[in-house]
């Protein structure tokens, strides 16, 4: 098998992720307006903060900056997830993390398809935040079956898409044609439908359950429902949206601002109320696609996220109902107990850093000392913050509750089953921590390595 005739999986996921960009921009004008308020706003941050600038360039950051999304898709079968698996896999894209989000009154759970090693992740990384529809949730019994019957006689994915995934796994990997067909065939998934499956009373009855269920249900696929660039100032992104007539959401989701950002921070413009011409013929509306934009700080160790999460426990009650100006005056009060300095976060164990020679390391050959603080002290060693990659359950629900309408419902809530989706995707989810805690162990044990150890 000659590996030098099949293209790589990371300029497959690139190639798609443009692709998905631009049928995304055209079916959804207003995120066009959106990246280019994103690109100015990072254009105009990275002006007014040099030493921001250089960090970006030091680190090898602007090109991925203005390449770098996320999109999020809700399936309604373990067939439909496990068949996205084998797609995603393609694209070098591997499910990581499991999100329960009926914790916030939504009937889904999730993983992210995502990369996995350094190399990928600086070359694309985009990821997919992907739903499974919880049917064994609805108490209804007989909406349930119906919607169970409705999701069985769908295929969502194209003949010729099923017939490359099988290609690649027969043959382990696609030429240049067979990659650039896959790229034109896997987006036909994603696409948006304004023919609804169903009819208007089927439709009417889902969406009474929860809109997310009749989103899932009703169409043909599952249709992008938003992407997602990544701005240097979320701040700054929600202030600016109305000027550029998108209506934000009400509040930033995730941490406050910081100077030294943690986890993700995350907006969105509010969902399009589109025209549907439903079985039947009625026309009716649905409500589901949107805008969404992110700020990435560094990735939190376990006792990093268990110190997030009690801070943010506290905010809620004290949060509740507040304007954002409001709402995050309140949050960096709390979260005040969170150290905002990069050595006290890294003393602390309570973030993920890379370990890189400086240039004096890298001259100053071989060094007894192996205490890496003393090693960055002395200006032999540096630590670099390690980009969040993943997701944040409370704030995905939030996201999702703001742009459906869907309050929460305490039937769904509490229903954990990181097996169930295990046993839907065919294999086990990775662990994002355990990705965060080999990336910083392997750059700790080169450098001590590179220093004579």
């Amino acid at each position: 098998m000659n590996l030098s005739l099949y293209v790589s999986a990371d300029v497959i996921r690139d190639r798609f992720s443009r692709a998905m960009s631009a049928m995304y921009q055209a079916e959804v004008p207003q995120y066009e307006t959106l990246l280019d308020l994103v690109d100015q706003v990072n254009r105009d941050t990275l002006a007014h903060d040099p030493a921001l600038a250089e960090r970006l360039a030091r680190y090898d950051e602007f090109e991925r900056l203005g390449v770098e999304r996320h999109g999020a898709i809700r399936v309604g079968s373990a067939g439909e997830m496990a068949m996205l698996r084998r797609l995603f896999a393609v694209m070098g894209m591997f499910p990581v993390g499991y999100y329960d989000l009926s914790v916030a009154g939504v009937p889904v759970h999730s993983t992210a398809f995502r990369p996995i090693d350094d190399a990928s992740l600086a070359h694309n990384p985009f990821r997919l935040f992907t739903s499974l529809l919880r049917l064994e949730l609805v108490e209804n019994d007989a909406l349930r079956e119906r919607a169970a019957a409705i999701l069985a006689e769908r295929d969502i994915f194209t003949p010729a898409a099923r017939e490359l995934v099988e290609r690649f796994e027969s043959q382990g990997g696609l030429t240049e044609a067979q990659a650039d067909r896959f790229v034109t065939e896997a987006l036909e998934t994603f696409r948006w439908h304004s023919d609804a499956t169903v009819d208007l009373d089927t439709y009417e009855a889902l969406h009474a359950e929860h809109r997310l269920i009749a989103d899932v249900v009703c169409f043909r696929g599952p249709h992008i429902n938003h992407l997602t660039p990544r701005t240097l100032d979320i701040d700054d992104i929600q202030r600016r949206m109305p000027e550029v007539g998108i209506e934000p959401k009400a509040v930033i989701e995730g941490p406050p601002r910081r100077d030294c950002p943690i986890l993700l921070r995350q907006t969105s413009f509010k969902a399009l109320t589109e025209s549907i011409r439903f079985a039947g013929r009625n026309q009716g509306t649905h409500t589901a696609r949107f805008g969404e934009i992110e700020q990435r700080g560094v990735a939190l160790t376990a006792e990093g996220r268990a110190l997030y999460d009690r801070l943010l426990g506290q905010s809620r009650a004290k949060t509740q109902g507040l304007d954002n100006e409001s709402h995050q005056r309140v949050l960096a009060e709390i979260f005040a107990a969170f150290p905002d300095d990069e050595g006290e976060l890294r003393r602390q164990g309570l973030a993920f850093f890379e370990y890189r020679l400086t240039e004096a390391g890298r001259a100053a050959g071989t060094v007894v000392e192996t205490d890496l603080e003393t090693l960055i002290e002395r200006d032999l060693v540096e630590a670099r913050p390690i980009t969040y990659e993943d997701f944040l359950p409370v704030s995905a629900a939030g996201i999702f509750q703001s742009n459906l309408g869907g309050g929460e419902s305490q039937a769904y809530t509490g229903n954990a089953s990181r097996e169930a989706l295990e046993e839907a995707l065919g294999v086990a989810i990775i662990d994002e921590l355990e990705l965060y805690a080999e990336h910083e162990r392997q750059s700790r044990e080169n450098v001590l390595a590179a220093l004579g150890h």
